[in-house]
Parts: C-alpha cells; structure tokens; sequence
C-alpha cells in the first residue's frame, strides 16, 4: 500500500478534474494546505532572525507586557482551533482506515493546520512583547485566506448534500467559523492601535506595575498560557535550589493587590450602605464583601462548574474505552460502518469517531488536562482574592484600632487578646471561607451530576449506593462539628497552659529561689492534661473522619453491586462497574469537602459577627481641637513666618532674662489665656463606668513652665494627664487647649534649644496639637533603639546626642550589639524596666513639640539616674526651650524646681498653686511633704560614685548580650545537621543540604511516639491498602467472569474461551462463578472497613502519645535548667517553643503523616496495579518518575523558603497590631496615626505577597503533578490498547480507574512531604532544648536528716567563696570570708557590678561555688538537696513578681499557712486595709503580673511573702527600689521590729536605708573591702562607705 496525497483506488482517478475543479475533493484539500505553508514560510525566517533583539522604546521587565487588545480572547480561539484540529486529524486517520487504500489528503491539511496554528501563537507572542504590531499583517492575511479555503470546502460538502449527521461537515464548520471570529479579532487590533492604514498610530505606555521592576508578581501580567501553567513562577522555583528564596527575591504587589487599594474598595462598600434616613444602622460587612469581591469570586464558580463537568469525562471515557476494546479487531470492523462514501472518501457518522478506543484515550488525556487547569484557575483566583480580603479587613480593624476608646481598652470591653484574635484568627477564617466558598455552590451541581450518571449506568441498583454516601454526610457534618468545639476547648486550655507557663518563664528566678517550681510545674501539667483530654477527643474525631472519607466508598460500591446482584441476578458488566467505581471515588470527595466548607461557613459567620461588633464598638470622643482640621492650622503657622525678623529683635533679651531669673518668682497671671498652655474648667471624667473617676477639676498649665501633680499611689495623677489628652469620657466640663498668639508660635520655634534659628519647616512642624507624652509604664516599639527615640521624626544628631546623655543611655547603648541601631524585641523584652523607662523619656524629650506630659518618669530610676534627667533633661533641655512641661512625680524632692504644683488627692485637687503659695496657705500639706522630704537635693555632684540599680541593669545587659551571640550563633547552626561538620561551603553541599528530608528528625518524633505504635501504624496501613487492592481486583474479575462469558460465546473467537479461562480462579466451574465472587467481596470489603478505622485510629494515636510524651520531657528540662539558661536564652525563644512548636507537634503533624502515608501507599498501589496488569506500561513510567523526582525536589526546596516567610513576615504584622493597641495613647498624643498606618499597610503587603507567592508555588506543583497523572493515564490507556488481546476487559478497566486515582493524589505526596518537613523543624526544635542541663537538685545529704527547724539561730558562715555563673566566664566573688552572729542585721552595699547581688544567690545554691563554702547553723549549703535549701529561707527581689491567681496563692502557694498567719503578714507590710477593702479579702484576684496593683503594692505583697515564711534568715535585695519615701520609711522601722529576732541581709542602693545596721560590709569588684560596724565605717573620712552616704545625704 503506497502513501499517495489522493489514494490509489483502482476503480476511481482520484486525480480526475472533469467535474470540475472544485468537485474534486482531493484537490478542495490539496487548496486547504495553502493558507497553512504560506503561514510557515513567512513566518519562520522572522522567527528565527530574531529580529526580536531590537526591543521596545520603553524598559520593560520580564517581557510580559500584552497590550494588544483581543489579547486573551485571541489564545481561547487558538486553543479551540487547536483541538478542532486535533479532532479533525483523528476524524482523518479514523476514515483513512476504512479505505481500501491509504489517502493522506484526509489527515495532512488538519496537521499542517495544527503546526500552523500553533506557529501563529508564537509568532504573534514574541510580536507582541517586542512591541512591533506592523508584522500581525502577516497573521491578518493567514487568517483570510484560511476562512476563504474552508468556505469553500464546506460549500462544496453542501452541494453534495453532505450535513450535521457526517462528523466531517461538522467539523468543517466549526474551523470556518473560528477563522472568521479570528479576522475579527486582528480586524480589532488595527482598529484600536491604528498601527496600518491611519495616519497616526496609538501611542501606549505599560501599566505602573510592570514599569516598576520591583513588582514580582506577574500572574496578572503574563500570557493565557503562562497564567495557566503558572511558567513565570519557573525562574523563582528552581532558583531557590541555589539560593534561599528572601524577601527582596519576591519584591512588592501589583498596585490592584496592595492593602490599601483593597481596603478602599471594601470601605466604600461598607460605607455607602448607611443612608442618610438612618445613619447608625450598622452596614452589613456580607453585603460590602460582595460588592467590593463578588467578581472575581463569580469568575472563580464558573472555573470550577467547568472543572467539575470536565471531571465527569473520566469515567465515562473509561465506560467506552472497556466497553470497545475488543472490538477494535479489523474482523469487526465491516459490521460496525455507519458512514457513507461520498466525492470518492468516506464519511463517518458524528458517533462513530466515539467508539475508537484510541481516540477515547486521547479524549480522555485531553479533558484531564483541561478539567485541571481550570480548576487550578479556580482556586488561583478564590486565594487572590481572598488575600486581596484579608488586607482590606486588616486595614479595616487597624483604622478601627487607632480610633478606639481608651476606656474600652481598660475596662475590659476590648482586650488585646481580642484584637489579637481578630487579627490572627478572625481575618483568617474570612480568607479561608472565601477560599472554599466557590465549593458552596459548586459541590451540589456535581453531586446531582453524578448521581445522575450512576442511574444511567446501573439503574435504580445505582441510587442504593448514593443514597449510601448522602445519608452519611450528616454524620460527617456531626463530626466536623465536634471537631470544632473540641478544637475550642482545646485552644482554650492551651492558651491557659501558655499563660501559666510565661509567668513561669517570667518569675523563674523567684520560683527557684522559694523552691516552688514544682508547684507550678504540677500546675501547667494539670493545665496540659486538660488540654490532652481534649486533644484526645480530637484526635479520635478527626480519626473518625478520616475513617468514613476512606470507608464511604467501599460501602457504597459493596451496597451497590450487591443491590445489583439481587435485583437484575447478575454482576454488573466491566464498562459500568468501572465507571460507577470511577464515579464514587469523584462523589466522595464534595461530600467530605461539604462539611469542611460548612463548617467554616459557620465560622465565617461568627467572625462576621465579632469583626461587626468590633467595628460598631465605641470611638474616642471628637473634641474639636483634636480631630480638628489638620491643615487648617498648618496654614496658621505658615502665615506669619513673613514676621519673624521684626520679633527676633526683641526676642533674645527676654529669654535671656529669663535664663537668669529663678523661675519661682515670676508671677503667674491665670486670667490672661495666653499663659495657660491647657485649662480644665469644671470637669468630671470618666473610664466608662459613669462613676467619676476624676470629679470637680479645674486647673491651669501655665506656658513654657513646669508644671508638677503630685499625690499618694492611685490618686488619679495619670488619668488627669489623659483626661487632659482626650482619652477619658468627659461627664461634664470642657477641656481648652490654648491657640498661642500666631507670633509666639513662631518664636518658640525660633529659640530652638541650641540657639540657631530654625528653617520655616521646622516652625510648621512643630505642630502644637502633638504632645510628647512619656507614660508611666514604658511603651517600645519592636525596632532599634535610635527609631525608639526618634519616633519616625527627622534625625538631628546633636538633639540626638543631647537628649540621649540627658537620659543617661550612653553607657547602656554601648553595651548593646549593635549600639542604638540594636533591635529592642517585643515589647522591649530584652531591657530592664529602667531602660525601657529611660527610652520613652527620651522619645518625649527628642520630638519638637510644645507640650510634654512626663508621667512618672523616675518611678524605675534609681537616684543618680533621677537627678541626672531632673537636672539635664527637664531642666535644663525643656525648660531652655521654652517648652511647657506636665511632670507626674513621687519625688517631692524636686518640688522645689516647680513653677506650678497642682496636689490630688482621691480623683480631685487638692491643692494649686506656686510652692510659696502652698507653704503660705497650707502649712499642713508643707510640713507632711517637709517630713517626707527627709534629703535635700545638694545638686548633682559630679564626682560621687554612681552607684545604682542602672549599672546592674548594664550589667545583667551584657551578661545577656555576652551570650545572646553565642546563642544566635547557635540558631543560625540550628539549620545546618551535624552530621555534616566539614568546613567546605561550597554550593554543591548547601544545595543537597536544603534538598534533603529531615529522616533523623521524623525517626525522633516516631520513636517518642513508642515502637509499639508504629509498628501498629505501618502494618495496619499495608494491609489497609492491600485489602483495598484485594477488593478492586476480585470486582474485576466478577465483572469479567459473566461478560466474557457473555459475548465469546456468540461471536465465536477463536481466543474467546483462552481468556475467559485465564480470567477465572483456579479450579472455579463457570456455572457457580457468581455465586462464588459475592461473598468474597463482601468478606474483603467488610475487612477494608475495619482496617479502615484501625489505621485511622493508630496514626492519630501515636502522634498524641508524642505530643505528651515531647511536652512533658520539655517542660521537666526547662523547669529543672539552672538560672544561667534563663539568663542566655531569649523568653521569646523558650515560650515559642511551649506555644507555636508544641501546637504544631500537637495538632499539625498527625494529619500530615496521615495524609502522606496514604497518599503514598495510594499511588504506590495504583502503580503496582497498572503494571501488573500491562506491563509495557513500566517504559513510559521511567521518565515519568524522573520529571516526579525533579518537580518535587525543587518544589519542597522553594515551599520551604516561602513557608519561612510567610511566618516571619506574620510575626512583625501582629506585633505591630498588639504594640499599637498598647501604645495607643502615646500614638495619639503624639498625632502619629498616620505613619503607624503605612507601616502596618507595608508589613500587611509583606506577608501578603510571601503567602500569594506560597499559594501560587503550590499551584505550580499541582499544575505539574496534574499533568503528569494525565500522561500516567494516557499511558495506561495507551499500554492496554496495544495489549488488548492479553488483558480482559475487567482489568483494563481496572488498570484506569486506578491510573485516575494517581492523578488526585500525586501532588499531595509531595504537598504534604513539603509540608511534614516544615513542621518536623518544631520537632527539631524542642529536641534542640532537651540536652539543657539540669541543676543538681539531690546534694550529698538526705533530706530526712535536715533538722525540721534549721535554720533556727540564723548564724552565717562563709569561707574562702568563689562564685561564677559560668564555668566559661571569669569568678564575680573571689575568695570572700565573713561571719554573721545569729539575729543580726547586716547591709551590703558597693558598686554596680562588685557581686552584691551574686552573693545573695550564693546562699540558695543558684550559682557555681567552686570553691569554699556557705555553712547555715552548721550545715555546708553544698550538701543541702536544693529543694530543702530553698524552702527554708526567705528572699525579697529588686523585681516584683506576682503571678495571676489570688492574693492567697501569690503568698502561699504551698497552701501550709493559717488565714490569720497571712493576715499577720499583710498587716506588717501595711496591706492589710487595702486587702480587706478587695471584694473576696484573700481571696480577691491577682491578673497577670499583678497588674491590678501599683508598683510599690506589688513590691509590698512580695514583702509579705517573705514575712509568711518563718525563716530565720531573711535576704533583701533592694527591695524598695519602687515605693515612695513614705512607705519606704514605714518598712524600715517593720523589718527592724517584726524581724528584730531573725538574721536579715540587705542589699542596699540606697546607702541611708542602711545606716541603722549592725553590720555593714562594702565590696568591690567581688572582694570585700570594708566590714564593720556603720559608726566606725563613718568616721574613716576617706573610707568608700562614708563617701557613699555623702553622696546619699
């Protein structure tokens, strides 16, 4: 047979033209080729000239501009074009086949076509990136010329009464009219770009984004092909191999997904629903999600219809391709001709193309392709969009923040947890339900499809088995229900365990030093065992689920095929038995979604209802001043600047005066306003509770002076600065902020602090409606300390400089790493409280503004630091530039510097005035402050020692510091194995490292699960899935069994009864065969069902029992840690590891392992099925596995890197969301809502962008993997044609169903390997803790031979001591001896850093004697078990430390006390009125940190504390630092009184608090260098005790 363009047929001249030339059909095709060569010759030389190289006038990135218009509908034609072509090549080769000789004219034209086609997208792809639209002339003609071409041909199949019914007339049709639709497109272009033909052809400029290189984001810019096969992502993916994948790899969003156009969009919505009729009902935040998102969400529902009706192909393919295989046979063939032969070919029926098993394969290749990229499309859209929806709710509540009442903040209305939960978890539930709710609507149309289906492949035996899957949807339902509540509870016991575990964590040393961490360790596992109980409910649910998605299907196929046994007394036939297997695996899948999308639909709508009622909550009240129009009083400023010249003149000589003048004189003269910076007439405020917290207030801030509120603890001194800001609900009353006369404004710019006059924008921008407000409990921001203190304002380095030494932090920056370009970590947790105090002071003093309110700013400064900023900062700084000054203050000392002191006293004034007018009129009041005023203030001189809390403070600093490196080092080795310590980094080793799945690690977490439960978890899951295999193989066979039977026997093949006796069970007569496969199958599948649930159950299991045991050992390990762990290692680092590490072990990996194991066997099965059964399928799998192997290696790389940004970038966004909640009032005294809100747009964009990216890599993969499973079908298919006399049709059937299950589960292999290595990192990380160190806590001695009352005298002996904290570090106490007598008092006081507080830990066994020794009552401390040692004596820190319970259990959590013992207790430290006064006494609430009481009451109950316990030795480590002079001076004379018996240790700051000791020791640098007692250490002049107290005096 040779080829000839027209066929060979003896009886006919194919080549004849009598008729006509256009009768001719060989020739009408022959016509068809032209269009397509012309297309190749021309195009192919510009092609490959690249011509290309000379690139648009305009810089593009990434040449992904399309600017054509008819861009995208011109790729969907060409697709189409393709695939018409595609059918109308195998429409070809199908009749080619019924000739008797070949005829290529019927195939050739539809190839040609083909490679025209597809040449036409290229060529006009590279036209349009290199902006050259002239040469689309080309594809224009193309065009015509096809559609002239086919015309024809379909005019001449009209006249020889050729119609729809023949296959070729319909296709013919369809290539004409898609040509047409494509002129009309290139017809568009020339009409809009008028680049031929018109005079002036457009001009176009790229959008924004592509000129800007640092968007990344290409998705909405690249081509219909590259959006769909996400290729752009290419470069990043498998770049990230080399290198990790940062931040700036992966740039900024395109403008239309940034925070704030989306925010925009949405508040515009929300907004546009009030109505002027009623303006407060609240908007409907559903109703603005849909106008401002209901597009894209719509565009995404019709992906997802087509994907599911596409998803319908597979099995029906199936159902044809077993049912026709063995008829493909030649011999067949003459019976099943339905065409007819016209114009001398053959024309088949439209049908007949259907019934080839070939073509059926490449169909169903096809329509997998298709039905995944549609529904990638599907979810790539849902995800953008609800990313594009988290930033604007995000935005939404940021905006709601920064106007919230301050009083709901501190009533408790609003707490930050709340807001905290809105941010993190409500937001998230929104994406979340936005993500799965296109499956809301879709999920039923493809349940009704398939039941359909069903019906119409087995009947009414079909419905049994739906009806099977739909009634046990509700009780799914019922389990994703209880998984969620369980879910709750289990949150809400974790986030109890977490709180007990931070004040843990926070009071360690405390615990440690009164022996209590076992208490509280019992405590947080009580916690941790609730929350267990409810993890164990959980696991068992999500068990249960797990179970019924994988058992649902193998009942409802045992219900099925058994109903249809009974009613039609035979087996299905393999085409329906395959197809109904293939459709209820794809009817599963929407029923377990469906209570999944439920479920979160519920979710969403409660986090609709909390995001509404936050939003509607209450606002800070308008005051005009405030929310005034900002520019109005810019232009204020700017007016008189002209004027400046004239004033200056008089200017200097009154602010020299007043330099010289003592401020205490000038007169203050209330009635003229322009004196008075702000006045309160008559107010009464409030925090919300209308009860007056403040009541009949009225007092005048006098301008540019320094105004003092003094007043005992909780007079209400803070709430009048707030009150005067603005953040207190005002009952009545009016608070007035003076407008300065325009020419003081400008002055006060002028005399700026070093003299220089100041340029115009400085004068504007001391806006005066900003106030530098410093508040009592410091606020930082998560950021180096120089943006601390510059707070977003310009950067002056000698202001800088100035007030930096003024707050004395010099010393304390140079000790940070990296200077003041240091990070300060959350909430400034890596500083002491007077650091942080200082920093916040400093931020008042840096910014330019007129007013500042300093409340309390000396309260965690110890005496030198106080003087010093009194001195330097308030005094001289602000008062010499003329700023006006609010100063809360317990310091009375420095009432003597006021211009204007206003007294409080309970919520109202006292007292107003000058200190001569209070001393003239009250004498009373002067006297009471004289008394407490017991040292004058002699000026700072500079000379005396400076000893003090602060340079402790730098030392504990540096001591962190020292080791924090050390420590960071060590995280940063954190990644790399250890294994692997060679020194070569070369690329090669960190490529494989990166590549490389964690098996050390997953063989740690397994093992910690215990050996039994995995050897459970692995045997139940082979023989799950052998069963399984078992099952589908026996359908197999029972269905062939009866068709073989069936159809052999008539048509009389000679191979008919060969295979039908291959196919049967050895030794099976063919009479009973059916009789014989029912039970079988249902004993198999009853097995599956069980083995179902028990493997289910064992993985669940065995990752609880980790969890436990992983938590446990953690907690134990820390807990147990000697104090210098705490000291190098980071609160956040150990608290990270109880709360994100601990979730993820608990709730995370056991899923995960699940859904991989089974994925895994799943495909691993379906391959081992496939290949038994046609082998030659093995030869496409090789390079198959190779494609698997790379796509995966670099997706798990580029997922993890992706992964890790996204939670880094998560973290700064709630942090800054917890700090602004926080710092509110700061913010917005300091008018500084504006930069916190870019901020927070910025970091939302960050971590916008980094889970964009995550989410579209993932698509990447699914793209991929989807393509790949569509090739293992095609070859499947493919094999079993080939072989189709080897194989029966129940297996081929077989072979299929199972080669698309691979196609489900490949990308969730490696999905959940990306995903499982990720979370094993936690793992990683709680191991990396388990090596910590013990302390020794069992000693030499037996604590049954400690006497029940030692120590009973209190005598102290200490020889020789040498003390480190650290074998690495140098001894900070060398060789110190001294002798303590039974009941004496004894002071130790010397610089910061001489060892004083070293020694007081050496007495608790907390640091490393290395050498000498402590004896006690004539016991070696050494020996002691430190439980006992602890227990038995009494401590007070510099810190106090309270932990949230009562006030009972914060005094004696061992509960051993009677009530009257702590009564006794709380009376000496002067408590006992206030707790009395507590509803519930003893038992009244302590929050965390003891929050609810001031300072100095929190340092009082840890005073009490130590009265509680009856030790003989008591050890004071400045221990009143916080308590203002009159309770100071209360608590001396009571530890002289109620400890006059017991020996007591204290370590003194303030040398005066020692001065009435028996015993006074003074130590330098570890040694002891003065020891007696304080009368004769006095009376050596030259002694260091006595230049202390001199400086103290």
């Amino acid at each position: 047979m040779g080829l000839s363009f027209c066929g060979t047929d003896e009886d006919v001249n194919s080549y004849s033209v009598e008729k006509g030339m256009l009768n001719n059909g060989c020739f009408v095709d022959a016509l068809n080729l032209v269009p397509h060569v012309f297309l190749l010759f021309i195009t192919f030389p510009i092609l490959f000239i690249g011509w290309g190289s000379q690139s648009s006038k305009v810089q593009i990135h990434h040449n992904t501009w399309l600017h054509f218009p008819g861009h995208n509908m011109r790729w969907i034609l060409t697709f189409l074009l393709l695939f018409v072509h595609v059918c109308e090549f195998a429409e070809g080769i199908v009749s080619d086949q019924m000739m008797r000789t070949n005829h290529l004219h019927l195939f050739m034209p539809a190839f040609m076509g083909f490679i025209a086609a597809t040449t036409s997208v290229v060529y006009y792809h590279n036209i349009e990136t290199s902006n050259f639209p002239k040469l689309l002339l080309v594809l224009f003609i193309y065009w015509v010329l096809a559609f002239i071409t086919k015309f024809i041909k379909l005019w001449k199949f009209t006249e020889f009464y050729l119609g729809p019914q023949h296959l070729r007339f319909c296709i013919t049709a369809l290539l004409v009219l898609l040509y047409g639709l494509l002129m009309g497109v290139e017809l568009n272009v020339i009409r809009v770009r008028k680049y031929v033909f018109f005079a002036n052809p457009q001009k176009v400029k790229p959008p924004e984004d592509l000129q800007d290189l640092g968007v990344r984001f290409l998705q909405p810019f690249v081509n219909l092909l590259s959006k769909a096969t996400y290729w752009w992502m290419n470069p990043l993916i498998i770049g990230a191999h080399k290198r990790p994948i940062e931040l700036k790899k992966i740039g900024k969003l395109p403008i239309a997904m940034r925070a704030l156009t989306n925010y925009l969009r949405l508040k515009d919505a929300y907004e546009d629903q009030r109505t002027a009729e009623d303006p407060n009902r609240a908007p409907s935040i559903w109703r603005s999600m849909y106008r401002a998102f209901g597009r894209p969400i719509l565009l995404s529902s019709t992906f997802r219809y087509l994907a599911d009706l596409l998803s319908f192909a597979g099995p029906l393919c199936i159902s044809g391709i077993v049912k026709h295989i063995n008829e493909d046979n030649n011999t067949a063939v003459a019976d099943q001709k339905t065409g007819e032969t016209r114009l001398n070919v053959y024309f088949m029926s439209s049908t007949e193309l259907l019934q080839n098993t070939s073509v059926l394969a490449v169909l169903l290749f096809l329509a997998l392709v298709l039905q995944r990229t549609f529904l990638q499309a599907s979810y790539y859209v849902t995800i953008e969009t609800g990313i594009n929806l988290r930033g604007a709710l995000l935005a939404m509540i940021y905006n709601k923040i920064l106007r919230l009442s301050t009083s709901n903040m501190s009533m408790g209305e609003m707490t930050l947890g709340q807001i905290n939960n809105l941010v993190a978890i409500e937001t998230n539930q929104l994406m979340w339900f936005l993500f799965l709710c296109p499956n809301l609507w879709a999920m039923p149309v493809q349940i009704v499809m398939g039941v359909i289906l069903l019906y119409y492949l087995l009947g009414s035996s079909a419905l049994v088995g739906a009806s099977v899957i739909v009634l046990l949807a509700p009780v799914q339902y019922l389990i994703a229900t209880k998984l969620a509540d369980t879910q709750k509870s289990t949150l809400e016991h974790s986030t109890d365990r977490l709180k007990k575990t931070s004040e843990i964590l926070k009071g360690i040393k405390l615990l440690k030093l009164y022996a209590w961490e076992n208490i509280f360790c019992d405590s947080v596992e009580d916690t941790r065992g609730k929350e267990l109980t409810s993890l164990k409910t959980f696991a068992f649910y999500t068990s249960m689920s797990i179970f019924m998605n994988a058992a649902i299907p193998i009942a409802a196929v045992l219900a099925t095929f058994v109903m249809h046994q009974i009613l039609k007394e035979s087996g299905p036939t393999p085409s329906e038995a395959f197809a109904a297997l293939a459709l209820f695996h794809i009817l599963v899948t929407p029923l377990f979604l469906l209570s999944t999308v439920v479920r979160f639909a519920v979710k969403a709508l409660v986090s609709v209802q909390k995001l509404g009622e936050f939003l509607q909550s209450d606002e800070i009240g308008d005051d005009s001043w405030r929310n005034g129009d900002m520019p109005v009083f810019m232009e204020a400023g700017k007016k008189h600047t002209g004027g400046t010249k004239a004033i200056n003149r008089k200017q200097p000589m009154r602010y020299q005066m007043d330099n010289y003048e003592l401020p205490t004189r000038r007169q203050m003269r209330p009635t003229e306003t322009e004196d008075v910076a702000v006045k309160v007439s008559n107010g009464f405020f409030t925090w919300g509770s209308n009860l007056s917290t403040l009541s009949d207030i009225n007092i005048c801030i006098p301008t540019g002076q320094l105004t003092m509120i003094v007043g005992q603890v909780g007079c209400g001194k803070s709430s009048l600065l707030l009150a005067m800001l603005g953040e207190m609900q005002t009952i009545d009353g009016r608070v007035h902020w003076s407008k300065l006369p325009d020419y003081e404004t400008v002055h006060e710019g002028n005399i700026s602090w070093s003299g220089a006059e100041e340029s115009d924008e400085d004068i504007q921008s001391k806006n005066r409606y900003s106030v530098a407000y410093a508040t009592q409990k410091s606020w930082l921001l998560n950021a180096t300390v120089e943006e601390n203190i510059t707070f977003g304002g310009p950067f002056n380095k000698q202001r800088y400089k100035t007030v930096i030494d003024a707050c004395s932090l010099e010393p304390d920056i140079d000790l940070l790493p990296f200077g003041d370009q240091t990070e300060i970590g959350e909430r400034g947790i890596n500083l002491s409280g007077g650091q942080r105090q200082r920093i916040c002071v400093a931020r008042a003093l840096y910014q330019n503004t007129n007013i500042v309110f300093l409340d309390d700013p000396f309260s965690a400064l110890d005496i030198h630091l106080s003087d010093h900023l009194m001195q330097e900062g308030i005094l001289k700084f602000l008062q010499d530039d003329k700023r006006t000054v609010v100063l809360v203050t317990h310091k009375l000392q420095y009432l003597i510097h006021a211009d204007w002191i206003i007294a409080m006293k309970d919520g109202s004034v006292l007292r107003e005035g000058t200190l001569k007018d209070i001393q003239n009129n009250d004498v009373e009041l002067y006297e009471h402050w004289k008394t407490l005023m017991n040292r004058q203030d002699h000026g700072l001189e500079k000379d005396i020692q400076q000893d003090s809390q602060t340079t402790l403070e730098r030392k504990t600093l540096r001591r962190a510091f020292y080791s924090r490196e050390a420590k960071s080092q060590m995280d940063d080795e954190d990644e790399e194995e250890e294994e692997e310590e060679e020194d070569d980094d070369n690329m090669s080793i960190t490529t494989n490292r990166r590549s490389k799945i964690p098996w050390r690690v997953c063989w740690c977490y397994l093992s910690s699960g215990g050996f039994f439960m995995v050897f459970l978890m692995v045997s139940s899951k082979l023989l799950k899935h052998s069963v399984i295999v078992a099952i589908d193989y026996c359908l197999a066979y029972w269905t062939s069994s009866k068709s073989n039977a069936g159809v052999f026997n008539g048509t009389g093949l000679a191979d008919g009864n060969s295979t039908n006796t291959t196919l049967l069970w050895p030794g099976d007569p063919n009479s009973e065969n059916n009789s014989y496969y029912l039970p079988v199958f249902i004993i198999l599948s009853a097995a599956g069902i069980t083995l179902c649930l028990i493997t289910s159950l064992t993985v669940e299991f065995l990752g609880l029992s980790a969890a436990t045991n992983l938590h446990h050992n953690l907690l134990n390990k820390i807990i147990h840690a000697p104090i210098r762990f705490f000291d190098i290692t980071p609160l956040g680092q150990i608290l990270n590891r109880f709360s994100a590490d601990t979730n993820i072990i608990d709730q995370h990996i056991p899923p995960t392992l699940e859904s991989l194991t089974r994925s895994t066997l799943l495909c691993l099965s379906a391959i081992g099925v496939i290949s038994s059964i046609t082998p030659m399928f093995l030869i496409a799998l090789a390079p198959l596995a190779v494609a698997f192997y790379f796509i995966q290696k670099y997706f798990r790389v580029a997922s993890k890197d992706l992964q890790d940004l996204d939670d880094s970038t998560q973290l700064p966004l709630l942090c800054h969301f917890s700090e602004t909640a926080e710092g509110l009032t700061t913010i917005r005294a300091f008018r500084h809502e504006a930069r916190f809100k870019q901020r927070m747009l910025e970091l939302t964009d960050t971590n916008n962008t980094a889970y964009l990216f995550l989410s579209t890599a993932n698509r990447w993969l699914e793209v991929r993997t989807d393509f790949l499973g569509a090739v293992i079908v095609l070859a499947a298919a493919g094999a079993s044609i080939w072989n189709y006399r080897l194989t029966s049709r129940g297996l081929v059937g077989l072979a299929l169903t199972y080669a698309l299950t691979v196609t489900n589960y490949l990308n969730w292999v490696v999905r959940n390997l990306a995903d499982l290595e990720v979370q094993m990192a936690a793992v990683k990380k709680v191991n990396s803790f388990l090596g910590t160190e013990s302390e020794n806590y069992e000693g030499s001695m037996d604590a049954s031979q400690v006497p029940e009352n030692w120590p009973q005298d209190g005598e102290i002996k200490i020889q020789d001591l040498c003390v480190r904290y650290d074998p690495m570090l140098k001894p900070v106490l060398k060789h110190v001896n001294m002798y303590i007598e039974p009941g004496q008092k004894v002071g130790i006081c010397g610089r910061t850093g001489s060892g004083k507080s070293s020694l007081s830990l050496a007495f608790f066994n907390m640091v490393d004697m290395f050498e000498g020794k402590i004896v006690i009552d004539g016991i070696d401390i050494c020996k002691l078990p430190l439980q006992t040692l602890r227990s038995r004596l009494s401590i007070i820190l510099q810190d106090p430390v309270l932990f949230s319970g009562s006030i009972r259990f914060n005094l004696d959590p061992e509960r051993t006390c009677t009530d009257d013992r702590l009564w006794e207790a709380l009376e000496i430290a002067q408590l006992k009125n206030m707790v009395k006064a507590l509803p519930g006494g003893l038992d009244a609430v302590v929050t965390e940190c003891g929050e609810n009481f001031s300072l100095g009451q929190r340092q009082l109950f840890c005073l009490a504390r130590a009265f509680v316990r009856k030790s003989s030795i008591l050890i004071m480590d400045e221990a009143t630092a916080s308590i203002d002079m009159a309770t100071e001076n209360i608590l001396q004379k009571v530890v002289m009184t109620a400890f006059a018996d017991r020996t007591v240790v204290t370590i003194a700051h303030r040398v005066h608090t020692i001065l009435t000791a028996d015993l006074v020791i003074v130590m330098k640098r570890g040694n002891i260098l003065e020891y007696d007692k304080p009368e004769t250490l006095l009376e050596q002049e030259d002694g260091m005790f006595a230049s202390f107290v001199r400086a103290d005096m």
